[in-house]
C-alpha cells in the first residue's frame, strides 16, 4: 500500500507540474482532457485511482508521455525494471493486464509495456496524437489487433506496427493467454506524449 501512495504522490506532482508547465487551468485541462475538474483536483491531492484511459488523456493533452507522469528523478545511467515491480496500468476482468515498464529519454522516447491478453478479452484504445506509432510483438500465444476497424491477427513470433493516431484495439485470440511487448514511440520534442 506504501507503493500504492507514493506512485500516486508521484503523479500528482508530475500531473500539476506540467498542468502549470503548459499555462493550463484545472478546468481547462479538464475540459481538454475530458477529465473532471472533481477528478482532477483529487488527483493533484494524491487522492483517488486514475485509470489508464485517464492517464493517456491527460498525457497527450499536456504534450508528455504517460510514463513522465508516473516516474520519480532518474536513478543513474542504468535502468532494470523488473516486471513484478511495476504495477499494472490495466486489468481485465478475465486477468489480463498492461504494464508500462519504462519509458526512454531522449528527443523521441520510447514507451516499452508489457502486455497479457486473455482470450476473448479486449483493450480499446483512443486514438492519440498525430506522430505515435505503436509496435506489438507476440511472444506467446495470439492477438487480433484491429486497427480502423479492420482485424489483423499476430501470432508469436510476429510483430506488427501501425499509426497510433488511428482508433485500435488489442484482443486476445485462439485458446491460449496470449503475451506481447508493445512499444509506443512518441513524436519527437518537448511536445511528446502516448
Amino acid at each position: 500500500m506504501a507503493e500504492t501512495a507514493a506512485a500516486l504522490r508521484t503523479v500528482a506532482h508530475n500531473v500539476r507540474a506540467a498542468r502549470l508547465r503548459a499555462g493550463l487551468s484545472l478546468e481547462e485541462l479538464g475540459r481538454r482532457a475530458q477529465v473532471s475538474k472533481g477528478a482532477l483536483v483529487a488527483l493533484e491531492k494524491a487522492q483517488g485511482n486514475p485509470n489508464l484511459a485517464t492517464l493517456v488523456r491527460l498525457a497527450d493533452t499536456l504534450g508528455i508521455s504517460v510514463s513522465a507522469l508516473m516516474q520519480g528523478p532518474p536513478e543513474g545511467r542504468v535502468r532494470v525494471v523488473a516486471a513484478d515491480a511495476v504495477a499494472p496500468l490495466w486489468t481485465g476482468q478475465r486477468g489480463s493486464e498492461a504494464r508500462l515498464m519504462l519509458t526512454t529519454s531522449g528527443p523521441a522516447p520510447v514507451e516499452v509495456w508489457r502486455w497479457r491478453l486473455e482470450p476473448g478479452e479486449e483493450y480499446p484504445s483512443h486514438p492519440h496524437q498525430a506522430g505515435v506509432v505503436e509496435t506489438v510483438s507476440v511472444t506467446a500465444g495470439r492477438m487480433t489487433l484491429l486497427v480502423d476497424a479492420a482485424e489483423h491477427t499476430v501470432e508469436a513470433g510476429q510483430t506488427a506496427t501501425f499509426d497510433g493516431s488511428t482508433s485500435h484495439t488489442y484482443r486476445g485470440a485462439g485458446t491460449e493467454t496470449c503475451h506481447l511487448v508493445m512499444t509506443v514511440h512518441l513524436p519527437p520534442g518537448p511536445g511528446s506524449a502516448a
